[in-house]
């Protein structure tokens, strides 16, 4: 096991902080957290596999220890997310690597592979959805403000900001709570409470609604390219559906797709299994 280093990258001006461990010489291993997290949600797995890999974790734009300019002089949609990390990449020399994705991590990494096809070595998917029925009723609500995106509907989306909906999104479906670091879930909440952070969080609700419209290019991208693929799915989630997970083989029939009794941040109970998994899918 090799030590974390925790550093930053200066991306054409933007700060991005990450983590990373492993030597150099190894694979490289993309890790991209979601919603409402940061690096910090790979804290137990990067140990686990820092002997195989050579690993970076960074915190999203908006994220975490990231930057979080003002909406008037950054967007904040998936787009341009996606474009900071694709610099952050090369800023970094990951010029070849594989991703694991999670929650926002999904569509940020499935657009990095759809323009550099050539760089991806390989997926890990831990409830990072590309698939209509893999999206819940959960998500209603923000299909509601796709649909419509006044001021009511955007006011009314505060409520998956609360702290205690941060604690839900954590213990949902999990079955012994007392698995679920609280630690967690306090540093998100601290992340979310900064100023500015609830309208960046609203602007991203909207925008999600791209990576829905992506969807059949990402699907063309697996159909085409073949990547080698591991879902590593919290059967629980009550955003992201285990059919989401299922339907990867459809346009990768050698998919790999691993269930767990646990829900959406499934790494709080299952970092073990999980890293266990990964290990085993590449040495295959």
């Amino acid at each position: 096991m090799s030590a974390i280093h925790y550093r930053h990258a200066d991306v054409d001006g933007f700060k991005v902080f990450y983590r990373e461990a492993g030597s150099p010489g190894k694979p490289k291993l993309l890790l991209l957290h979601g919603f409402p997290s940061s690096g910090h949600m790979f804290r137990d797995l990067i140990p686990l596999l820092s002997d195989r890999f050579h690993i970076v974790a960074p915190d999203l734009p908006g994220f975490g220890l990231s930057d979080m300019p003002s909406r008037d002089t950054f967007t904040y949609t998936f787009d341009n997310i996606a474009s900071v990390i694709d610099r952050f990449t090369e800023v970094v020399g990951f010029d070849r690597f594989a991703v694991y994705v999670f929650d926002y991590g999904a569509p940020t990494g499935f657009r990095l592979a759809v323009k550099h096809p050539e760089r991806i070595t390989g997926i890990i998917s831990q409830n990072g959805n590309a698939y209509v029925e893999g999206l819940s009723d959960g998500w209603n609500p923000i299909r509601a403000y796709w649909e419509n995106p006044s001021e009511e509907n955007r006011q009314a989306l505060r409520g998956f900001l609360a702290p205690e909906s941060t604690r839900w999104q954590y213990t949902h479906g999990v079955t012994d709570e007392s698995l679920v670091s609280p630690d967690g879930i306090a540093l998100d909440n601290y992340y979310l409470a900064r100023k500015g952070a609830d309208d960046v969080q609203l602007d991203l609700f909207l925008d999600y609604q791209s990576n829905v419209a992506l969807y059949p290019t990402f699907q063309a991208y697996f159909r085409k390219h073949h990547p080698r693929f591991l879902a590593v799915w919290g059967r629980n989630d009550p955003f992201f559906l285990p059919p989401g997970a299922e339907a990867f083989k459809r346009d990768i029939p050698d998919a790999q797709v691993r269930f767990f009794d646990t829900g959406h941040f499934a790494l709080e109970t299952h970092a073990k299994e999980i890293a266990q998994a990964i290990r085993e899918f590449f040495a295959a």
